[in-house]
């Protein structure tokens, strides 16, 4: 059944696609885990939901929406965290996986995940077998990054494939307590333009930039045009993500660039967050370090000048 327009507004959730925790096998304190069958959720236990709409959004991928039926909102402070995620377990071989939920999950306990199925991802292919009205276990809320709003006075977010899906959920979270205080930077990248996110995802993104330009600016990216899906064609460049193009759209060659840089004399605090292939995550900002820690700053943020007090690799 095709997703209502003002679901996806209100519950917008989505993969954290190419996060350092790719695949996580159960701990003992995971497996050991009960599920429990009333409607909280906790990062304790596994809570069931059902499976009530799924949808093909573009190549091996799709939208899924779960919903937690008598839902309670949990009081676990991970769950105002900007970025959290969910753990959905995959029964059949009891790995899990966490997914970040975009706008969160709605007073009717539903959420919108944006899933891509990979060949050797256990739990995405799950996934996309399942079929509406199935049971889905998952745990949660998971705190991914946590923040201050004052900390920063700008916050710019790389992101490649399903990695734009975390920063979904901090521009929705900033924006659902009114105008927030920190300048956000959203630089996206995809092979082609049929592998951009759906308009479930990048419609309420150009939304954000266009209510509030001094506050959002999003940037789109395709290593080449092709015939697929389209996208807003102002936002859209071809092209990879690299120095030039951080510099073009970080520079003081726009209007409201040049105002936000001369506001005052006062260096501005600004952290850059990078989510996607690790490939691209190896170039903006250097591998991760051992058992998936932050590393070393390296590659273009390095060049730019950035240290590891300014850059976190998600």
């Amino acid at each position: 059944m095709p997703l209502p327009p003002q679901l996806i507004r209100v519950s917008l959730v989505s993969a954290l696609g190419a996060t350092a925790a790719a695949y996580l096998f159960i701990s003992d304190k995971s497996r050991s885990a009960p599920t429990v069958d009333n409607a909280s959720i906790s990062p304790s236990h596994f809570t069931k939901a059902t499976l009530t709409s799924s949808e093909s959004s573009g190549l091996d991928t799709k939208l899924l929406v779960l919903t937690v039926h008598g839902f309670t909102r949990p009081k676990d402070p991970s769950f105002s965290a900007p970025i959290w995620s969910v753990a959905v377990k995959d029964d059949d071989i009891q790995v899990e996986r966490p997914y970040t939920p975009l706008r969160g999950i709605d007073e009717h306990g539903r959420m919108l995940f944006w899933i891509k199925k990979y060949p050797s991802g256990e739990v995405g292919r799950w996934l996309h077998s399942k079929k509406v009205g199935d049971q889905i276990e998952f745990r949660g809320p998971l705190s991914t990054w946590a923040w201050k709003e004052d900390e920063w006075d700008e916050i710019v977010m790389i992101s490649g494939g399903t990695g734009i899906t975390p920063f979904c959920q901090l521009i929705h979270s900033a924006f659902s307590m009114g105008v927030p205080k920190p300048r956000f930077t959203l630089m996206h990248s995809s092979r082609i333009r049929s592998e951009l996110p759906p308009p479930a995802i990048l419609e309420p993104l150009h939304e954000y930039a266009t209510n509030h330009p001094e506050k959002f600016a999003l940037h789109l990216f395709v290593d080449k045009i092709d015939n697929g899906r389209s996208a807003s064609l102002q936002s859209l460049q071809v092209g990879r993500i690299n120095k030039s193009a951080i510099q073009r759209c970080l520079g003081l060659n726009t209007t409201w660039r040049k105002r936000i840089f001369t506001e005052s004399s006062t260096p501005r605090k600004i952290l850059f967050l990078v989510c996607g292939p690790e490939p691209m995550i190896s170039a903006i900002a250097g591998p991760y370090g051992r058992n998936f820690s932050q590393g070393e700053v390296d590659g273009v943020l390095r060049e730019l000048g950035y240290t590891s007090k300014q850059v976190r690799k998600l």
